[in-house]
């Protein structure tokens, strides 16, 4: 059998690479071992508990404040005792985060083969999002074979002199998890989200929590929020919280006091998607929910200034507002008074795949090792 090692550590991670574990599991070609950094700690273990996932090895490296120096070599040292242990076949990481390119060097320093999800995403800014442009840049010089979501995906890595025989266009997993998650007869545990009226109401889901945005790009959002609700007596606002203090204090200086403003925990997975679903539109800075909520029909106002998924820019699901308070007003107001410019976003076509992105990846490690 072959051996194929998972290797995550925060919960966007932990829900894009669930179904492909799934599948690893479910090959009698493959024996799977899962490796958790715990990067993110509660986060993850959220995530964990809801797919059934049960790692074979956390190396729980997550300290309050952590580096991303401290991250980087606590996962470096953390994983080469992992595969000196377990002489794995393949390593595979997921899409950007400093757990994906410190143990994509692990590996290569063990001359291990590194399998790429979600690669060929590029913003084409080293420092935007910071450290995810040149962590997913790295990653993909180090590994032997890359799993793109979407052909714009595998052209960015063409241009970089990959071997098109080392890219297979996959679609992506995050679409896999999101058809495992959602339930339309879904019952929140936070009674204040039982309690909003989705039918009659105007729903926004703001989420904001990027470094870049931290300081004045946050306080212009918010402010923005402030200004939409004051003018919109129909509207209200779902935003759950960032754990990042420093986002906490901002968010509180501005919108503590903010009427029809619904400030929350942060979300397990499942009820953060069904939490999507029922909204009308989402704004926000994350990266995963511009390829989430196409296939929901929500319209997307990215509070970021460029984005490494265009495909959702393209296919008219996302528009990229910025961070100046003006901009991000009009953008979400336009689409609160304007019916048609709703409805071209909301019914746009979903350019992130059919939800079998974890089937075609398992088929392109037996064919990498020859067993088709």
């Amino acid at each position: 059998m072959i051996k194929i090692m998972t290797v995550f550590g925060t919960r966007p991670e932990a829900i894009k690479m669930a179904p492909l574990i799934k599948k690893l599991e479910e090959s009698r070609e493959i024996k799977s071992i899962v490796c958790v950094t715990a990067q993110h700690r509660q986060m993850l273990d959220q995530v964990l508990e809801l797919f059934n996932i049960n790692p074979d090895y956390d190396l729980n490296i997550m300290k309050d404040r952590q580096s991303i120096t401290g991250i980087t070599t606590n996962v470096l040292k953390g994983i080469e005792e992992v595969i000196l242990k377990e002489n794995p076949d393949m390593i595979l990481v997921h899409g950007d985060t400093t757990t994906t390119f410190a143990g994509s060097l692990a590996a290569f320093y063990q001359k291990v083969p590194v399998g790429h999800v979600e690669a060929g995403l590029r913003s084409g800014d080293k420092y935007s999002p910071y450290p995810e442009e040149i962590n997913r840049s790295l990653t993909g010089r180090i590994a032997s074979i890359h799993f793109a979501p979407t052909i714009s995906n595998k052209n960015n890595l063409l241009e970089e002199n990959i071997a098109e025989k080392d890219i297979t266009i996959t679609g992506n997993t995050v679409i896999d998890a999101l058809m495992m998650a959602i339930d339309k007869d879904y019952k929140f545990s936070e009674e204040k989200l039982n309690n909003i009226d989705f039918d009659n109401k105007k729903v926004i889901l703001l989420t904001s929590h990027r470094r870049e945005n931290l300081g004045q790009p946050m306080i212009n959002i918010f402010n923005s929020v402030k200004r939409i609700i004051e003018e919109n007596k129909d509207v209200e606002i779902v935003f759950p919280v960032h754990l990042n203090p420093k986002v906490r204090e901002l968010v509180k200086s501005v919108l503590g006091e903010v009427e029809r403003v619904h400030l929350i925990e942060p979300l397990d997975y499942k009820p953060f998607v069904n939490l999507m679903s029922k909204c009308d539109i989402i704004m926000s800075d994350s990266g995963g929910i511009q390829e989430e909520a196409p296939s929901l029909g929500k319209p997307v106002i990215v509070l970021r200034k460029e984005t490494e998924r265009p495909e959702a820019v393209e296919a008219g699901t996302v528009k990229i507002v910025g961070i100046e308070e003006n901009d991000v007003y009009e953008a979400v107001n336009t689409l609160i008074k304007d019916k048609n410019e709703y409805d071209k976003m909301a019914n746009a076509i979903n350019p992130y795949g059919d939800g079998k992105a974890s089937d075609r990846i398992v088929k392109g490690i037996l064919e990498y090792f020859n067993k088709p």
